[in-house]
């Protein structure tokens, strides 16, 4: 039987990774978005033909890797090619959660975490049994984004402006970890919703 899955989402700066750290420290099964986003992208995925045959097969160099930034010139250039980007591997990044999350409950989890900046409004939302949202406001994520990467508080206040925005997250959010006052309050908050996110889930099965 397939897990809960549960969206675990927030923009940069707002200390996602971290929860996600600590959800897998106390046993969660967390898969990174991201990282299956990059698997898909590898030598062997199925998506490479489709890629090839929309935006050229000299996106690949002679070992048949993805020639990432000849693929971006490509795939970003209009609304358009982005979106056959994303209609060729969404799907594929999608099917291999869902398989991720499959083996997970064959394992007896009842929960199955995903760590992805991209999910509210996306393919993956409506798997989502629950979304679970990062927050910090745009001075303290900024603030952050600037320690972190070495960027001008104007380049990082850029970054977030072209992330989904905050308003629209925690709108979509069931639950919103605030991430305000450092990392020992971080994790009490995760600690908190971790526990609220598993009595929710007894709850919904014993039902």
């Amino acid at each position: 039987m397939r897990p809960r899955i549960v969206g675990l989402t927030g923009r940069s700066g707002c200390g996602k990774s971290t929860v996600s750290r600590l959800l897998r420290q106390w046993g969660a099964p967390v898969c990174d978005a991201d990282e299956v986003a990059r698997e898909v992208l590898r030598p062997g995925s199925p998506c490479l033909s489709a890629l090839c045959a929309a935006f050229g097969d000299d996106i690949l160099n002679e070992h048949g890797e993805i020639i990432r930034p000849q693929l971006a010139a490509r795939a970003f250039q209009s609304p358009h090619t982005a979106a056959r980007l994303s209609a060729i591997t969404h799907p594929e990044i999608i099917r291999r959660i869902l398989s991720a999350a499959d083996e997970a409950g064959e394992q007896g989890s009842a929960l199955f975490f995903v760590d992805g900046a991209v999910i509210v409004g996306h393919g993956l939302e409506p798997y989502c049994w629950r979304i679970a949202v990062v927050d910090a406001d745009d001075d303290t994520a900024a603030g952050r984004i600037c320690a972190r990467d070495g960027i001008s508080m104007s380049a990082a206040r850029r970054r977030l402006a072209a992330q989904t925005p905050r308003r629209v997250l925690l709108d979509a959010a069931h639950y919103t970890i605030e991430n305000r006052a450092g990392e020992a309050e971080l994790e009490r908050a995760a600690a908190l919703f971790y526990r609220q996110v598993k009595e929710d889930a007894h709850a919904a099965q014993t039902s």
